[in-house]
């Protein structure tokens, strides 16, 4: 069997795994468990609080500081009121392309660290080389936002991380931070002939959403000098919406959902703080002035920072030496990197499949991109026995 077949292989058996976010991960974190555990790597699985959920971190070659991570989530974005042509949790293949859910966001590129493990196992490394692939990306990194901890504590030092985030194997140096809230407003209900008796939590809401399109004009003019994302600055994002119950009815409840991608995190703090004046100052006041127990509550999604471009970046150059790249770019899309560089690392992010495909219906990685990936992955091995 080929290397790209056994890949192929591998990836079914990961596509078979219905890893939505919402649900648990730990059929596929055995799996990958035993296959690592069969070639000789020393295998660890982080257990969520919840019991369901797993980050798995395994080593092979020496111990010490010093190794080179491979990294990817095991989750995936739903399907449910998706047009699917294809069975989204079965491989299947068509003109060149593989198909299923996770196949380029991003199982494509744990299926081919897999495929490579066996190599790797049968080589005496010279330095470590970790597998990490973690829970809940898609939902705020909440797998490695546990784990980085995890290895911190165990004294657990690798000098450089690939991710394997679909870039369409172009070397990704930056990305921006992303930031996710949940905003809850409890008024009071009451009759629509009469707004003053009530305390309408739409009203609050929209007043809310009015002062963060403020600021998200405002963050135009903060863009750093010179910067490579696009656009430049910090964006702000209001992803819905909803309140009330009738026409005729005071709305006593009304939720946001927003986010926004720091360029900076210095940026993230000029709009919490702005918006924390805003509530505290104004919005509050005047909703318990008629109602003493309205609130807004503010449910913090996931704060992740994002991956500051550096001029010493030992994961790029090995990964330029890897792929025969010169040029590096910067995404405004977020990973887990920012926090593998938060740890020391030198991180990159480079994998099979379009960023463009991901989270659709009818997900694909191209063969093509998955032998670009295998080969890259192949130079990694020279290097760690050279």
């Amino acid at each position: 069997m080929t290397l790209l077949a056994q890949t192929e292989r591998i990836l079914g058996d990961l596509i078979a795994f219905p890893t939505v976010s919402a649900d648990s991960n730990l059929a596929m974190m055995d799996y990958m468990a035993a296959w690592l555990e069969g070639l000789g790597a020393r295998v660890d699985l982080f257990r969520d609080a919840s019991g369901t959920k797993a980050n798995l971190f395994a080593t092979l070659g020496p111990e010490g500081d010093g190794g080179i991570v491979l990294s990817g989530h095991s989750d995936v974005v739903p399907v449910a009121d998706q047009d699917w042509t294809r069975p989204p949790f079965q491989l299947t293949e068509a003109d060149g392309l593989l198909y299923g859910r996770g196949t380029c966001d991003m199982k494509g590129f744990i299926a081919a660290t897999l495929a490579m493990a066996p190599h790797y196992a049968s080589q005496t490394l010279r330095r470590p080389l970790h597998f990490c692939f973690t829970h809940d990306e898609e939902v705020g990194c909440l797998g490695a936002r546990a784990l980085v901890p995890e290895l911190q504590a165990r004294g657990i030092r690798p000098a450089i991380a690939i991710i394997g985030e679909p870039t369409s194997m172009r070397i990704i140096e930056g990305h921006k931070g992303c930031c996710e809230y949940t905003v809850r407003f409890t008024g009071l209900e009451g009759h629509g002939s009469a707004p003053d008796h009530g305390v309408n939590a739409v009203n609050y809401a929209v007043r809310y959403v009015a002062r963060l399109l403020e600021l998200a004009e405002a963050l135009k003019a903060r863009a750093p000098q010179g910067s490579r994302f696009d656009p430049p600055w910090t964006t702000v994002n209001v992803g819905r919406l909803s309140g009330g119950v009738a026409h005729n009815v005071i709305p006593g409840k009304a939720e946001i959902e927003w986010e926004m991608r720091p360029v900076a995190w210095s940026d993230a703090d000029f709009v919490k703080d702005a918006i924390a004046r805003l509530v505290e100052q104004e919005l509050l006041p005047a909703m318990r002035a008629v109602s003493p127990a309205a609130s807004i509550s503010t449910e913090v999604i996931g704060e992740v920072v994002g991956l500051d471009p550096m001029d010493d970046n030992a994961a790029r150059d090995l990964v330029r030496r890897l792929t025969g790249q010169n040029a590096c770019e910067v995404v405004p899309f977020g990973t887990e990197a920012g926090l593998f560089q938060g740890m020391g690392m030198s991180v990159v992010v480079c994998g099979p499949g379009a960023i463009a495909q991901a989270h659709k219906p009818d997900e694909f990685v191209s063969r093509d991109q998955m032998a670009q990936c295998l080969e890259m992955l192949q130079g990694l091995g020279r290097t760690l026995v050279a």
